[in-house]
């Protein structure tokens, strides 16, 4: 499988962890979807991180569907998302906020960076949303005192959330602070994992 997208992107990174904690070879193509728009246009006419091309050659473009994907390759006890209710749609519900928060985090970022001038409405609007996500999820975190949000293994929710807190941390610090002191511990858990470690890049502005 070929991995497109840098480490900095949250979705991209959750992807990459995935692949290596399954042990599942991929070809990493740390290509930028503003300066690399026309290497990814062929594998993705939305050319955008992050892509995954399968063995077969059929490209997956949702990180979400991506990591449904890799779960159906291995045993289902080993799967990143569980297989039992109410344990799934739980799990499924954290990392989707996960993602939706990314995705404000990212958005606000890139406009910051894009347009010469942004709306304080709705870059007051992104933060709302974003503070709001941050208080339900650490709400969330702080009931639940296992090493990892539903037990002692980690699972996508836990690695959605710790991408998603690492590129906030690096993006927007000021939103991310000592407020959140569950969330903060468990980035900290998940970002001294070697996997964490291994999968990772700096976040750097868009060229191109």
């Amino acid at each position: 499988m070929i991995l497109i997208g840098q480490y900095d992107s949250p979705f991209v990174r959750r992807v990459g962890i995935a692949l290596t904690l399954y042990g599942l070879p991929f070809e990493h193509r740390p290509w930028s979807s503003f300066a690399d728009a026309e290497k990814i246009r062929p594998y993705n006419p939305l050319t955008r991180v992050p892509t995954l091309v399968l063995d077969d050659g059929a490209v997956l473009v949702d990180s979400h569907a991506m990591l449904d994907y890799l779960d159906s390759l291995v045993p289902a006890e080993r799967a990143l998302f569980p297989a039992q209710e109410p344990a799934r749609h739980l799990a499924l519900a954290v990392a989707g906020l996960a993602a939706g928060f990314a995705d404000k985090a990212v958005t606000l970022f890139y406009e910051k960076r894009m347009h010469r001038e942004v709306s304080p409405a709705w870059a007051e609007r992104c933060r709302a949303q974003m503070a709001a996500a941050l208080a339900a999820l650490e709400a969330d975190r702080a009931g639940r005192p296992g090493p990892y949000w539903f037990g002692d293994r980690i699972g996508h929710a836990d690695i959605a959330v710790a991408c998603a807190l690492r590129f906030t941390g690096e993006a927007h610090p000021a939103l991310f602070d000592a407020r959140y002191p569950a969330l903060q511990a468990h980035a900290a858990r998940c970002e001294a994992l070697p996997v964490f470690e291994e999968i990772v890049q700096p976040l750097a502005p868009p060229k191109g």
